[in-house]
């Protein structure tokens, strides 16, 4: 009897707990049921219309589409080319598509190797134009890039410079500063050095900003990115092709030495050496010549990769020690005395042809003379006699 009482006891408690613990759940279950709006179910219960689509027709399929993807490389690493189409002006710069994931970005510092004061990017490159971009960053938080021209410019401008100092002719650029020890030029849209040792016929002035000058090079080295140029070797060049033996120029003393005057040709520094001044002996040069006279020279020799000449006044004297005596007569005369030079320098030409070619046949009579006589060696005697005293 209390084993049964025991048992009904427990089975009691056991569902008595069972309901307790079940009755919670329930009753959220039907709260949330209560709360929800007759809008609510439906839109809970609603999964969207049942689309279809039919790829008959079609070139390509999905799966072709997922492969086309996976081969496709969107991977763009700091110096690479890439082509590219500005599409957009932005602040600062433009926006470029270059096929990544996100737009690039050129700024306006880096759209020309070449840019002048006031220019703009809308200046400097033109909507939907398509070239060639070198990427100069990592992606950012947004996967954009940053591009530039500038850098392929002053690559290629290298490029250009170095075929040029290699070919050693002559160029033009543009003077954009001046500084005491020279000027500034552009070449290829690089900064050139001019020294002022260099320039010809002017100072480094704010007069020479604007000028365009013929140039060759005198230094070129991309590591360091040095560009030394000089006026003085491109005038002396194309002046010196002008130039032969036996011309008469013009010219201004700039300078005197013991051993003669230096005078200035056309930016040309050419050395009157003082015995080709005058065919009498000159004591003091000083009253012969002074700094800044103007004077008319004869062009006894040159040498055209050095860009030096030699020049002479007495071949000009129409009597020897005119110079000393009078100089403005040789000037006056210069033109007719140096015709009459070249005449008699022609006639001594054609003795001294003559006298060689006498000279010549001369010698081919003794040698007829030679082979007309005996047959006999000559040296026949001699051989005899030193083959007696070597026995």
């Amino acid at each position: 009897m209390k084993l049964n009482i025991a048992l009904f006891l427990s089975m009691s408690m056991g569902a008595s707990a069972f309901t307790v613990q079940s009755t919670p759940k329930t009753t959220t279950a039907l709260n949330e049921a209560a709360t929800l709006t007759r809008f609510d179910r439906l839109k809970k219960n609603y999964k969207g219309p049942t689309r279809t689509t039919s790829v008959e027709g079609l070139d390509f399929t999905y799966e072709d589409f997922d492969k086309a993807v996976e081969e496709t490389d969107y991977s763009f690493n700091r110096n690479d080319v890439v082509k590219g189409t500005v599409v957009q002006y932005d602040n600062g710069g433009c926006i470029v598509d270059i096929g990544a994931k996100a737009s690039a970005f050129l700024p306006t510092a880096e759209s020309s190797l070449i840019q002048e004061q006031g220019d703009t990017i809308e200046n400097l490159v033109e909507l939907e134009s398509e070239m060639d971009f070198q990427i100069i960053s990592d992606e950012d938080e947004n996967g954009q890039l940053l591009v530039s021209i500038r850098r392929i410019q002053y690559r290629k401008a290298w490029e250009k410079v170095i075929a040029q100092q290699a070919d050693d002719d002559v160029f033009e650029a543009k003077c954009v500063a001046v500084n005491r020890g020279g000027a500034i030029l552009l070449v290829e849209g690089l900064r050139a050095f001019l020294p002022g040792s260099h320039l010809t016929g002017q100072l480094p002035t704010e007069e020479l900003i604007g000028q365009t000058l013929p140039l060759k090079f005198l230094e070129v080295n991309q590591e360091d990115n040095k560009l030394v140029v000089s006026n003085r070797r491109a005038v002396v060049e194309q002046q010196m092709s002008d130039l032969s033996r036996g011309d008469i120029i013009n010219g201004i003393v700039k300078a005197l030495k013991p051993y003669g005057a230096f005078v200035e040709v056309g930016g040309m520094s050419g050395l009157l050496h003082i015995s080709q001044i005058s065919y009498d002996r000159i004591e003091d040069l000083e009253k012969v010549l002074q700094p800044g006279m103007q004077v008319k020279c004869m062009i006894i020799d040159h040498d055209k990769v050095n860009g030096r000449i030699a020049l002479s006044t007495k071949t000009l004297e129409p009597e020897p020690g005119d110079m000393l005596r009078d100089s403005d007569k040789v000037f006056e005369l210069a033109e007719e005395t140096a015709q009459k030079y070249h005449e008699r320098m022609e006639a001594e030409r054609k003795a001294r042809e003559e006298q060689a070619k006498d000279i010549v046949m001369g010698l081919g009579d003794s040698l007829d003379d030679l082979t007309d006589g005996d047959s006999e060696d000559p040296l026949a005697d001699v051989s005899d006699n030193l083959d007696s005293l070597l026995s």
